[in-house]
């Protein structure tokens, strides 16, 4: 750490700060400003104003806070020691340098998800926002069939398969009448235990649920996964 880090106090974001932030944060979710609103309960004009720079209420703060699946609600109501320019180009090296962008496709049946799932030899399910309890419990019951399907997919017949995508689409309908969606994408990689030096070549799959409307276009993923092996 250098002195200046040391000696920097910190202090709250100021409006033109927290407006490059919520712009930052809304564009990598690849929501607009609308969309933003809807998640938040904020109005259109209220996103406007703040990616403006003008100042905002902490209940605002809050809702933005809230709306991008953050655990505290006062995340934007802290003070902060603001990183340099120099401080933050080398965490952005430092985060393209352990993650992946992945080209997300929107699954819109529950075909098109067994699809993804057949083949798959390892996967990671997770949502962009906290779901309500209804939701939850749907994404659960489809995380733990996904997995099931894949550890087995070669042993069933093309009928048998039909079975699953039905059941799989139930799953999608349903958190889509809760107002939500799945985004998908799969990446190449090798798996290798700590002592090995050959790997096994492997296919991993990653489903993310999101507020219906707001479907993120990529995914950045860890570059080394940590599998649960």
């Amino acid at each position: 750490m250098t002195a200046a880090q040391q000696n920097a106090q910190p202090r709250h974001l100021t409006p033109q700060e927290l407006a490059a932030l919520i712009k930052a944060t809304r564009e990598m979710r690849q929501w607009s400003q609308e969309q933003l609103a809807d998640i938040s309960g904020l109005s259109s004009r209220t996103i406007q104003r703040v990616e403006e720079g003008q100042p905002s209420s902490v209940d605002t703060r809050r809702a933005l806070a809230s709306a991008f699946g953050a655990e505290d609600i006062d995340l934007f109501n802290k003070p902060y020691i603001i990183p340099t320019p120099e401080q933050m180009a080398e965490e952005k090296a430092r985060f393209e340098k352990e993650h992946l962008t992945l080209k997300a496709v929107r699954i819109e049946t529950g075909r098109q998800l067994g699809k993804l799932a057949e083949g798959t030899s390892a996967s990671l399910y997770s949502e962009t926002v906290a779901l309500p309890p209804e939701a939850d419990e749907v994404f659960a019951r489809l995380t733990d069939y996904c997995r099931e399907f894949a550890e087995c997919a070669d042993l069933y017949s093309t009928v048998d398969k039909l079975g699953v995508y039905e059941e799989l689409d139930s799953f999608v309908s349903e958190l889509k009448d809760r107002g939500f969606s799945l985004v998908g994408a799969t990446r190449e990689a090798v798996a290798r235990a700590s002592d090995a030096t050959k790997g096994v070549p492997l296919t991993i799959l990653y489903v993310v649920a999101c507020p219906a409307g707001s479907e993120p276009e990529h995914l950045a993923v860890s570059r080394k996964e940590r599998m649960g092996w």
